[in-house]
């Protein structure tokens, strides 16, 4: 019996969504061996510009990120990418804080950049590749 996919989140600002979209297109194939759910225009740009098949959630400012957070602390989501814009202040930072302090109380790999990303997608990758590749026999 194989292992279920492991699930990722991904949110971005307005202003790192360019990033984001090149971080993922690097690491399509990667990216899609796993179930992602992503905030409404992210979940868009994944679908149309990287052609990953993404579950659309709420915008951000209408409740995407608290949506997210919800899945992280009920253990349905293995680690989140949220690409953050921290020199722009956001009208539902209170959402963004509630989801950083749920990823932290549960332990959840959170990616705010793109160098954290690329750590956690490589870890992700490997831990796949060791668990799908067959046991020696003796």
């Amino acid at each position: 019996m194989s292992a279920p996919l492991r699930c990722l989140a991904l949110i971005a600002h307005d202003n790192r969504k360019v990033d984001l979209v090149a971080w993922a297109t690097f690491n399509r194939d990667t990216l899609a061996q796993f179930v992602m759910m992503a905030t409404r225009h992210t979940a868009r740009l994944m679908r149309d510009k990287v052609g990953l098949d993404v579950e659309v959630l709420l915008s951000g400012p209408e409740g995407g990120d608290a949506q997210i957070a919800a899945r992280v602390a009920t253990g349905a989501v293995d680690a989140v990418f949220f690409f953050v814009d921290p020199l722009t202040a956001q009208p539902h930072d209170p959402d963004i804080r509630a989801l950083l302090r749920v990823c932290n109380v549960h332990n959840v790999p959170l990616a705010t950049n793109v160098a954290s990303a690329d750590l956690i997608i490589a870890a992700l990758s490997d831990a796949a590749g060791r668990c799908a590749r067959p046991m020696p026999t003796g």
